[in-house]
């Protein structure tokens, strides 16, 4: 799992089902002064696997659901939703269970679990709806020296520190070449007769390179949609599959592929 891939919702969910799983350890009931020995979650497996382990469950199904590249889905739904629905059941049942105690006084375990699937419910529901929570659960790494391409020669090669530092137009040295723009040494391209370009509705060919973005961007999903799969980070490299007008069909590390919208200042490898 890509930690970078997870948001601040996703980060509220998995806090609060380690606080529900701990409180299943602990009284379900207190019998005050009383000797006996107060049971916890665990002494009714209808309490222990039926209530407090179906809100654990159900935020494990959110997390391994949203860091996916393409959502899972069963008979039609995404896993994300089981999971919210198994959360919303939790609360809803430990909500009960304490207005329908009686005599009995509610013990640690039932009212730490309650706040916990409250709080596990309340972000689930609200991650993919509240900005704040939809933010990154791990800010963007600091700006570093970019490490060459796989199989490349350290001291060597395009853009790499020590190696050859193509400049912004042709000036000034030592400054990363942006994306499409003319190298030092190559022939002017207006005095160098010029390919003939593609017939409409034909695709040039594309040859896969390596680049790296100057600074944090998002990748999106293929199917068009807004919604991020990942997030690029300066200082690694990543390949571009394939060419898009002017986006760029980009490959993670971990296999994930998406679009890359903003091709602004990236350095080719």
């Amino acid at each position: 799992m890509n930690i970078r891939s997870l948001t601040r919702g996703d980060g509220v969910v998995i806090g609060a089902a380690v606080v529900l799983f701990i409180a299943s350890f602990l009284d379900y009931f207190d019998y005050g002064s009383n000797s006996v020995d107060a049971p916890n979650s665990w002494d009714s497996l209808g309490n222990g696997i039926g209530v407090y382990m179906v809100g654990v469950i159900g935020a494990a199904l959110i997390v391994l659901s949203r860091s996916q590249p393409q959502p899972r889905k069963v008979v039609g739904l995404d896993l994300a939703q089981f999971g919210v629905a198994a959360t919303v059941f939790t609360a809803w049942n430990m909500f009960w269970t304490i207005i329908d105690l009686g005599q009995i006084d509610a013990g640690a375990g039932l009212i730490l679990g309650f706040i916990a699937s409250l709080a596990l419910a309340a972000g689930a529901i609200a991650s993919p709806l509240v900005p704040a929570l939809k933010a990154p659960l791990a800010g963007a790494p600091n700006p570093q020296a970019v490490q060459p391409p796989y199989g490349a020669q350290p001291g060597q090669g395009y853009g790499y520190p020590g190696g050859p530092q193509p400049a912004f137009g042709g000036g000034q040295q030592g400054q990363p070449q942006p994306y499409g723009a003319q190298q030092p040494g190559q022939p002017d391209p207006q005095k160098a007769a010029a390919p003939q370009a593609p017939a409409a509705g034909q695709s040039g060919e594309f040859t896969a390179f390596w680049f790296a973005v100057p600074v944090a961007r998002q990748l999106y999903n293929e199917d068009g949609s807004q919604a991020p799969i990942a997030e690029l980070a300066p200082g690694t490299w990543y390949l571009a599959v394939e060419q898009r007008g002017s986006a760029l069909i980009a490959q993670t590390q971990d296999g994930r592929r998406g679009v890359l919208q903003d091709t602004s200042g990236i350095q080719r490898g």
